[in-house]
């Protein structure tokens, strides 16, 4: 113990701490930024898991070089660039995801959570009507929809698995779009500003884990949804329930003053009182909103049980 101790000591004294500059610090806080985004994007995908047992392998790893057990450390000494070379391979749609994401994202805007409201907004207030309307309707008669509509990230890609629309949004057309047996229900809309682009577009399919009761468009409106900042609204067949996948969530069972809420905020529209101060306004988180909304009808239902 004595002897433990002594060396110990001894290292200590001879331990040199380099001098810090200010590129150090800075070099600190991008390698910082770097670790907690590559976390925060693992969390939740099958990396996350991948990285639990990277961290198990660690530990016997550690242990094996504490005992010296020189057969495990040449073993893994000699797996290690294969390893690298198969996790590649078995993470390659979410190293994928992860890359499109960086080049989508606006640093600047991430940093501060500001955006430029417009007096028009992204689309009109009849577009948010003639959306709302259509996805009420047909929910009421169970007319499956899927329906795309577009901010920043560009959705010109799978508009081109589409057929050409660009027409008017109106209630009137969504819904003869996704009428059953007709030519253009199978598939998804796109819509771009107040005009609807495309019409059968396919979508990808998201790997994520999700319900098994939620079939194939539930899972492309996610899947679309985890590609860039697009919003997406899913109307069941099944059972006539209106769902809005963003980010790459999903929230389920919405009415119509929760789409409203969303859509408002997807608008981007500099109200009349905000035009007189002509100020920045910060971006909302849209999950907030959609709790708020659940909250709010579940205070209603405890205030009025029948």
């Amino acid at each position: 113990m004595q002897h433990f101790i002594a060396v110990l000591i001894n290292f200590w004294t001879q331990l040199h701490m380099p001098i810090l500059r200010w590129t150090d610090i800075v070099e600190i806080l991008i390698i910082a930024f770097l670790v907690y985004h590559m976390l925060n994007w693992a969390k939740g995908t099958r990396a996350w898991t991948l990285l639990r047992g990277v961290a198990v392998i660690a530990v016997f790893v550690v242990i094996a070089a504490f005992f010296n057990m020189t057969t495990i450390l040449w073993i893994i000494q000699n797996v290690t660039g294969l390893a690298v070379i198969a996790v590649v391979i078995v993470l390659q749609p979410e190293l994928r995801a992860a890359i499109e994401e960086l080049g989508q994202q606006n640093f600047l805007s991430s940093l501060f959570r500001i955006e430029r409201k417009t007096p028009e907004g992204r689309f009109s207030d009849n577009t948010i009507n003639e959306i709302i309307r259509a996805c009420t309707m047909m929910a009421r008669v169970r007319t499956g929809a899927l329906i795309v509509i577009e901010q920043t990230t560009s959705l010109q890609e799978e508009e081109r698995t589409g057929i050409t629309i660009d027409a008017a949004v109106s209630s009137q057309l969504l819904m003869n779009i996704f009428e059953k047996n007709t030519p253009l229900h199978d598939g998804a809309v796109i819509i771009r500003g107040n005009r609807i682009a495309s019409a059968t577009c396919y979508l990808p399919i998201s790997d994520s884990r999700m319900d098994k009761t939620l079939g194939t468009r539930h899972r492309a409106g996610v899947g679309i949804s985890e590609k860039g900042d697009s919003l997406t609204l899913i109307v069941s067949e099944e059972n006539g329930s209106i769902s809005i996948a963003y980010k790459g969530m999903l929230y389920r069972n919405v009415d119509e003053e929760i789409m409203r809420k969303w859509l408002v905020e997807l608008q981007n529209k500099l109200e009349e009182e905000e035009k007189t101060e002509d100020e920045t306004v910060p971006l909302f988180r849209l999950s907030s909103i959609f709790r708020k909304g659940q909250t709010e009808k579940d205070e209603d239902k405890t205030e009025n049980p029948e």
